[in-house]
């Protein structure tokens, strides 16, 4: 049976046969290795330098001019952790597909390697003059949002200028971003508090993402908001295993700190 045989007749795929369904001729089987590799964190040199390889493709490409074994690879090589993929994927942020560079943001904000704050400071700064959005900033023509909270989990204070107008931006989500990276980089509770308020927003996506960024950031304040939030018990119980994990590492050698007790008594009751 051939691997694509064999994938259509649901028998599990193996590492060898991942890596080289990379180079094969079928996209579908390309596409699929490289989201396959990520979900499993294959962490081969093979595979590494295969994903490498393929954001380059030019083959599997959408009727809008997309690259979706592009942007596998991209979110692949963020999982894998190899820092080999780096100038890869600072090349990728100059790619005609918004969600390469997307996926490129977001795998450099993983990998957490100052060799891409450059790259990602230089799309702010194109966006921004005197200390407000440009036209081209105030729409979505790039991914804002994964490049803002790139900066801030790679804590790039010197960023500050060029994030604070993002807090103005038209569209919430890229607000939202512009807060969490600023709670990062300053650790001013305002921002946490606004990120908070924003949790009775209508929209559900919206909710979803702000219980993503409160977890990220650790925020204590927002522990039992999110435990209140209207959302699902799966992305709440995320969201505060964010912010325990944040205690833990504050709690004193010999005992929990009161913020972790407080976060587990909530997760327990959501379980």
């Amino acid at each position: 049976m051939d691997d694509e045989s064999a994938i259509q007749a649901g028998e599990p795929l193996t590492i060898v046969q991942a890596i080289e369904n990379l180079s094969v001729e079928d996209l579908g089987l390309r596409v699929y290795a490289a989201w396959w590799l990520g979900k499993f964190r294959v962490n081969d040199p093979a595979a590494v330098a295969g994903l490498i390889n393929a954001l380059q493709d030019r083959a599997d490409r959408t009727p809008e001019g997309g690259y979706p074994l592009r942007r596998n690879a991209a979110r692949a090589l963020g999982k894998l952790g190899d820092l080999q993929a780096v100038p890869a994927l600072i090349e990728c942020l100059d790619c005609a597909d918004f969600y390469v560079r997307e996926a490129a943001a977001q795998a450099l904000e993983m990998l957490e390697d100052p060799r891409c704050i450059p790259h990602l400071t230089q799309i702010l700064a194109a966006s921004v003059q005197d200390g407000k959005l440009l036209p081209q900033g105030e729409d979505f023509s790039q991914p804002y949002d994964s490049i803002l909270e790139a900066l801030g989990t790679l804590g790039v204070t010197t960023a500050v200028p060029l994030i604070q107008p993002f807090l103005e931006h038209p569209i919430p989500r890229i607000q939202y971003a512009g807060l969490r990276a600023m709670y990062q980089l300053t650790q001013d509770a305002v921002y946490g508090d606004q990120l908070v308020l924003a949790l009775s927003n209508s929209d559900l996506q919206v909710r979803r993402a702000l219980l993503a960024d409160l977890g990220a950031i650790g925020y204590l304040p927002a522990a039992v908001p999110i435990s209140q939030a209207h959302a699902e018990n799966s992305l709440k119980l995320i969201a505060l295993k964010g912010i325990l994990e944040s205690q833990i590492t504050l709690s004193p050698s010999d005992r929990l700190s009161d913020g972790a007790v407080q976060v587990m008594q909530l997760m327990d009751d959501l379980l």
